[in-house]
């Protein structure tokens, strides 16, 4: 998928008209359009701040990845983690599992 194709679905996602983002990042509802069309690409700094303003990653923009998806939420999130001790975070990971474990027992047993 082609930045262009990320960009137009994270915009749609959001709900966010072309020229809401536009003011959002600087620019105009036309330039997102040209970049929406591949038209134009925007610079690095353009393209981080329009991440910014739909809640995704750079990654997810500009380049294909096995995390590029993750949400600037979760991302923070599981910087947080990173963080902490060893064995505060294997309690963490363990409430992890658990809800996993219970969601898709929950998507089986709806089946």
């Amino acid at each position: 998928m082609a930045f262009s194709d990320r960009l137009t679905f994270a915009r749609k996602q959001k709900k966010i008209k072309q020229s809401d983002l536009g003011k959002v990042v600087g620019t105009s509802g036309d330039i997102i359009g040209k970049y929406e069309r591949g038209e134009n690409v925007p610079s690095i700094e353009v393209a981080a701040k329009i991440a910014d303003a739909l809640g995704v990653t750079l990654d997810y923009l500009v380049k294909d990845g096995e995390y590029a998806q993750i949400d600037n939420d979760t991302l923070k999130k599981l910087k947080a983690i990173q963080e902490l001790d060893s064995d505060t975070k294997s309690h963490v990971f363990a409430a992890i599992d658990a809800f996993i474990k219970a969601a898709k027992l929950k998507n089986i047993a709806a089946m």
